[in-house]
């Protein structure tokens, strides 16, 4: 009986690539001023290059952009800090992410976030995307001083939601972070696939959110 499903958070339930796209083409209008100089795609496909589907945290990735497009009159740290402040504003989220987790609430699953990254960062794109209410426990990896693959992490969200791995599912989109590292722990993997990764060995793969309903109903009927 599953009683628990934890989430990934970016690339599972936050649609990163489109949200990027959606931020980088807001930043470099809000400060054209700075940018004239640069085409627009120009500067928005080299930030998402030097960005590397998030894995590059953005001093870095500003550092560069300042420095070869030779930005000037704004510093790499003024940029970092529109990002750190407006990404909130252009998150996009998966279809159906939000009457999944209605769905999910009203069947009595208990449902909890678990996402690498910085904290509060992360929680200001959660309720960008309007659903911290559905959680009951929300564990961010700067926060909480350790980050997935790291089995205490999945270990502590089990204990705060009052369930034992065998009655919990994690839903991810990295086959290492999120699938494997479930497993690990006894829980129930399901992959969220990408077009990153193939050959992903889960306990089951789907291409949208409104799948896991149907599965928990299988699931959960055994």
């Amino acid at each position: 009986m599953i009683k628990a499903v934890l989430f990934d958070l970016d690339g599972t339930l936050l649609n990163r690539d489109e949200s990027v796209k959606s931020f980088i083409h807001n930043q470099y209008d809000r400060y054209i001023q700075f940018m004239n100089h640069i085409p627009k795609d120009t500067y928005i496909n080299r930030f998402i290059e030097l960005d590397q589907r998030g894995y590059v945290w953005k001093d870095r990735v500003y550092q560069v952009l300042v420095d070869e497009f030779r930005i000037a009159n704004i510093t790499w740290e003024d940029l970092l800090q529109d990002y750190i402040t407006q990404f909130q504003n252009n998150v996009i989220p998966f279809q159906d992410l939000t009457s999944m987790l209605d769905e999910l609430v009203n069947t009595n699953l208990t449902l909890g976030l678990i996402s690498n990254g910085k904290g509060q960062f992360q929680m200001n794109n959660i309720k960008g995307l309007g659903i911290e209410k559905f959680f009951n426990t929300i564990l961010i990896s700067e926060w909480e001083g350790i980050k997935k693959t790291n089995p205490e992490i999945f270990n502590k969200a089990m204990r705060e939601l009052n369930v034992e791995p065998h009655e919990s599912m994690f839903v991810g989109d990295h086959p290492e972070k999120d699938v494997q590292a479930a497993q690990n722990v006894g829980m129930l993997s399901v992959w969220k696939q990408s077009e990153e990764w193939t050959d992903v060995i889960a306990d089951y793969c789907i291409n949208h959110l409104n799948e896991i309903p149907s599965i928990l109903e299988i699931l959960n009927k055994e």
